[in-house]
């Protein structure tokens, strides 16, 4: 990141905050483009606010930060919020997979209760923020594994290797999200593991549900 803005100066991004930020969004605006129904389109907007939420919660978060000797209340309310949207970015994650390929009768359930975990994070972040950790760690790990059960009951699994290495990726970078204080720039190497994994999955979702021949239609609710 660059050094934080003068006063009455905007922050400006470095070359790659800034292609982060546009791909992003560019990234949500073709989807969207390639939407064939109104279903595919909601999903490509779940999914693309998702990972905008994601990155800009984030950025904004470690860049108050910085003054938070002057916005400590602020940064709290941030980091808090940091924590958020990760839930809502793993549900927005499986919400192609589960919105646009066929799913058995159980398997479909899936696609409300990831949210419904989403927002138990949530109340759990505002009532036990930093209190337990490794509790919250298991929550974000539990969130991250537990949809993959329907995803691979689906009868066409085209791209279920890249979403498997995407969430290996993710796994990995944990290592580093956990290391602060023990592994020099351990969260800027967690960062990096997100980005490369949430470019894994943008690509699987991209191939596979919205330009591959055969992409399933809007489904039955």
């Amino acid at each position: 990141m660059n050094r934080r803005a003068s006063a009455n100066c905007r922050y400006q991004p470095t070359c790659y905050e800034h292609a982060a930020n546009f791909y992003t969004h560019a990234g949500m605006a073709l989807l969207h483009r390639l939407s064939d129904t109104r279903w595919e389109r909601f999903t490509a907007w779940v999914y693309g606010m998702g990972l905008c939420g994601l990155f800009l919660v984030s950025t904004v978060f470690h860049i108050i930060t910085w003054k938070k000797s002057h916005m400590r209340s602020m940064e709290h309310c941030f980091h808090m919020c940091d924590r958020v949207v990760i839930y809502f970015f793993i549900a927005a994650s499986y919400t192609p997979w589960l919105n646009l390929r066929e799913l058995s009768p159980l398997a479909a359930h899936m696609r409300w209760f990831v949210w419904l975990m989403a927002a138990a994070g949530t109340i759990y972040v505002f009532s036990y923020h930093e209190k337990y950790k490794l509790v919250e760690l298991a929550f974000y790990l539990t969130m991250g594994f537990f949809p993959a059960s329907a995803v691979t009951s689906m009868s066409n699994t085209d791209g279920v290797h890249e979403l498997a290495w995407g969430g290996l990726i993710y796994c990995l970078g944990v290592l580093f999200f956990k290391s602060d204080g023990v592994i020099p720039f351990a969260h800027a190497i967690w960062h990096v593991f997100v980005a490369l994994a949430a470019a894994v999955h943008y690509y699987a979702i991209w191939k596979y549900l919205y330009t591959a021949p055969g992409v399933d239609s809007l489904l039955n609710s």
